[in-house]
């Protein structure tokens, strides 16, 4: 799913966060048969609106994802839709049983040579660990290519829910997955993200969970008091280093994302324009204004012993820092000593893995996990960046964003979305808060940005993206 706003409740569930969930609702006077007809119906709701009038095969497997797939296919029929239901195998739960003694229509053995319009995959849900059978496998792959549409009900067979790892390679393509009563870290992380296509959320009456992940939503933005000035809406100090270009992009990418001063800290003040004020003096005297609001240290600034001793500096100031690009790979515990100023780093893959090392961390376990166990050893708020963008505080807050536009896979970006986020802390944002801001802000400016665009354009998009949430 690209950058789109979600439901309200935007709740993230691991599978055992799930099921708890769903045992509360029967606890307090549900069943399981009732929640798989609200979970059906609802999901029939969405394929009726794909297909059309169309065919419609909807492949059950034997537990209670199967059970979801013949009350769709009975809604299906009753609305007078073309429907047919293709069994892996006979139902082998008691909600499964239920559901299939209660659709109308006949049921197709795993050899029938359906073909239609839409497939509604109803194999396996959220709670697979392990590799479809080769006869699973075999059945989904030969149904897929054989309808022009796919559509998942919670997962589609062969992800793993709490990873977002593919249990099959070759798994089909996907134009839609409707997740069951909560989302599901698959539906955000990769690879499963790249195969799932557009994101809807059928609710089946489950409550916020305390503690559970959440999905990264659209900020609200207030504009600047009515007395506001360049100081009040915050100054921040933008370290340049031996690459100029890093480092200016990330302050015009700031300039647009909220902060009223924007100070570059470079060696030169050529190639800048003449809205950026740049400051070439000694790092040490020029970062002792007590007017600095936040830090950004990393674009550009290289890793030699100069590099080091400019980052050293940075994080002396005594405000919010955000740390960046080849400041995460000079970054150690020893630098953060001392530190009582809230820190946001903003790693990428490789980056992730040098600051694991530094603080002695294994890497281990999904992406989520790994960004926690950063956040908790470092102190940091850490934005583990990329395309299943995942936002980490020590307090144990953490949110996944929406899938945004693969153009963003383009040099310069992630300077650009360091700037966004060091803005908004300088604007006196919360740290956690301000990462999350920067992070949609940035999905925002591409996805308006459209196809094929620079780190510079990105960049100028920024005013626009945070307009629009005003």
């Amino acid at each position: 799913m690209l950058h789109t706003e979600l439901p309200r409740l935007a709740q993230i569930l691991t599978v055992a966060q799930m099921r708890e969930a769903e045992q509360a609702l029967i606890d307090a006077g549900s069943s399981v048969d009732a929640l798989m007809q609200i979970a059906g119906r609802g999901v029939a709701d969405w394929v009726w609106r794909m297909s059309a009038h169309r065919k419609v095969t909807v492949l059950c497997g034997p537990g209670n994802n199967g059970g979801d797939g013949y009350v769709v296919a009975e809604a299906i029929r009753e609305r007078g839709g073309h429907v047919e239901v293709v069994a892996a195998t006979g139902p082998k739960t008691e909600a499964a049983k239920n559901a299939r003694a209660l659709y109308g229509g006949e049921v197709l053995g795993p050899d029938a040579d359906a073909h239609g319009d839409v497939l509604v995959d109803c194999l396996f849900g959220s709670g697979l660990t392990r590799p479809l059978s080769d006869e699973h496998f075999a059945l989904l792959t030969r149904l897929a290519a054989h309808h022009r549409h796919r559509v998942a009900v919670d997962l589609p067979s062969g992800v793993q829910s709490d990873s977002g790892m593919l249990l099959n390679p070759g798994l089909p393509q996907y134009d839609l997955t409707v997740a069951l009563g909560a989302w599901k870290f698959a539906h955000f992380l990769m690879p499963a993200a790249a195969k799932i296509g557009a994101l809807q959320l059928v609710p089946i009456g489950v409550t916020p969970v305390e503690g559970a992940a959440q999905v990264l939503g659209a900020p609200q933005v207030a504009a600047p008091a009515a007395d506001a000035h360049k100081y009040r809406r915050g100054l921040l100090a933008v370290v340049g280093g031996r690459m100029p270009g890093a480092s200016l992009l990330a302050a015009m990418a700031a300039q647009g994302a909220g902060a009223g001063y924007v100070k570059l800290f470079a060696e030169s003040k050529r190639n800048v324009p003449t809205d950026i004020v740049v400051e070439t003096g000694e790092l040490s005297e020029v970062l002792t204004d007590d007017r600095n609001s936040a830090v950004l240290a990393g674009p550009g600034l290289g890793r030699d012993g100069e590099a080091r001793e400019r980052l050293a500096v940075a994080l002396a100031d005594p405000v919010a820092a955000v740390v960046d690009a080849d400041a995460l790979v000079l970054l150690s515990p020893r630098a953060l000593a001392g530190r009582t100023a809230p820190t946001i780093a903003t790693p990428h893959e490789g980056e992730l893995v040098a600051l694991e090392r530094s603080f002695e961390l294994d890497g281990a376990g999904t992406r989520p996990d790994r960004a926690l166990a950063l956040a908790r050893a470092s102190g940091m708020v850490v934005v583990a960046k990329g395309p299943d963008t995942v936002i980490a505080a020590p307090d144990g807050r953490l949110s996944c964003a929406p899938r945004a536009t693969s153009w963003l896979s383009t040099a310069g970006t992630g300077d650009v979305l360091a700037g966004v986020i060091a803005s908004r802390v300088a604007a006196g944002v919360p740290a956690f808060e301000a990462a999350c801001e920067g992070v949609w802000l940035h999905g925002e400016a591409a996805r308006l940005c459209g196809p094929a665009f620079t780190a510079g354009q990105l960049a100028a998009k920024v005013p626009e993206a945070l307009a629009a949430h005003l």
